[in-house]
């Protein structure tokens, strides 16, 4: 380990700071408590806040010496719509919602980076803090793209890190290429005849197309993908029907499908509507496809050489060459700072959380952020700005 002292004092404030977030945790867009606590840290540390982009996003900017050279640091806010079953003193006391995904530890880790910078960062540049909202689902990164993220912020190149569980705290993971997968939602709404249950032959079963179907898109993956490309099809939901005797006018069936590569994305696009309207047709019903009917689906997070290098360089500095694993197996999961490597080179890294048992995995009720690793991360943050943006 080599960590700055100065950054291992910092994690008392580390960790009360994301204590805090973590007990008042706030979903898509609406992070303004959170966004609160960031701004005043950031001022704090005489550096310079500007609000506002996608309503709760925050972006702190620190500027030092005559370089014309930048670089921006992203990390993410929002919380997710999960009842919270850990009974520790500082557990979500906002009912149906927690940080079960560490976004908290994301914020923590940053501000710390920010403050250390601040009062004895050795570089000459910019750099750009991104504080992001609703990256669950929503597409905050998109949002604060479309609001001029980037016109107002011209950073060179971007950078972004998540805590992930099974990874030895201290231990850090990057590749170049494709580290997470795409994610784009479907709904298929099939409407048909209803009838009464005992009287099938004067209606439509959406229910049994809706089965046929279900089954119909496993077929996608082992039939029309190349065995060589990863993908997952998951059906989440399906809705039909309200009673017990009487055979339902429509049913929903939703789901999303992942990968890594956009050549693939479209052509799961295109089976999916084959299939819908093929079992549609064959069940004489009819069937309405939408594709992403709420937010943009994500692209996937695909990590540029050079700056992924810079990241290797950096985590091995702190972790050592053992600590740094370059050749992780990429991740279905997906991540809306896809948006931003597409606007800009970047990297994006894996912090390890340490082991699941106990903490569980990501995006489960008993999920916590580990504050051991809140020292790694900002060291991190600082090694990778002093790297970049040398004196």
């Amino acid at each position: 380990m080599n960590i700055d002292p100065v950054i291992l004092a910092l994690q008392a404030d580390m960790r009360r700071w994301r204590r805090q977030i973590h007990q008042y945790p706030e979903t898509a867009f609406e992070e303004t408590a959170t966004a609160r606590l960031i701004a005043e840290q950031l001022q704090q540390a005489g550096i310079k806040v500007h609000q506002g982009l996608a309503k709760t996003g925050i972006v702190g900017v620190l500027c030092r010496g005559s370089s014309s050279d930048s670089i921006a640091l992203r990390a993410d806010m929002d919380a997710l719509f999960i009842q919270e079953q850990n009974r520790f003193e500082h557990a979500s006391r906002h009912s149906g919602k927690m940080h079960a995904c560490g976004h908290d530890g994301h914020s923590a880790m940053l501000l710390g980076a920010a403050h250390y910078l601040a009062s004895h960062g050795r570089f000459d540049g910019t750099v750009y803090f991104i504080f992001q909202p609703a990256e669950e689902c929503r597409a905050g990164a998109h949002q604060m793209i479309n609001e001029g993220l980037f016109e107002q912020f011209p950073a060179q190149r971007i950078f972004g890190m998540h805590n992930f569980p099974d990874i030895p705290v201290g231990h850090f993971a990057v590749k170049s290429g494709p580290m997470m997968a795409s994610f784009d939602c479907f709904e298929i709404n099939l409407k048909g005849q209803a009838t009464h249950a005992a009287m099938p032959h004067l209606g439509d079963d959406v229910l049994v197309a809706a089965a046929h179907l279900v089954t119909q898109l496993q077929t996608i993956v082992s039939r029309q993908i190349n065995p060589a490309d990863a993908v997952v099809v998951s059906v989440t939901q399906i809705h039909g029907g309200n009673t017990w005797n009487a055979l339902p006018d429509s049913a929903v069936v939703r789901g999303t499908f992942r990968c890594f590569k956009n050549s693939v994305r479209v052509q799961l696009e295109q089976s999916i509507s084959h299939l819908a309207q093929s079992v549609a047709q064959s069940f004489r019903i009819h069937a309405d496809i939408n594709f992403n009917p709420e937010n943009p689906g994500y692209p996937v997070t695909v990590n540029s050489p050079d700056e992924t290098a810079s990241a290797i360089r950096a985590a091995t500095a702190i972790a050592g060459a053992s600590g740094v694993n370059a050749a992780p197996t990429p991740s279905m999961g997906a991540e809306d700072f896809a948006f931003m490597l597409e606007q800009k080179p970047g990297c994006y890294i894996w912090i390890g959380n340490g082991s699941s048992e106990g903490s569980c995995l990501l995006h489960n009720p008993n999920y916590d952020f580990n504050d051991e690793i809140l020292p790694f991360g900002a060291a991190y943050w600082v090694r990778l700005v002093e790297s970049e943006l040398p004196v």
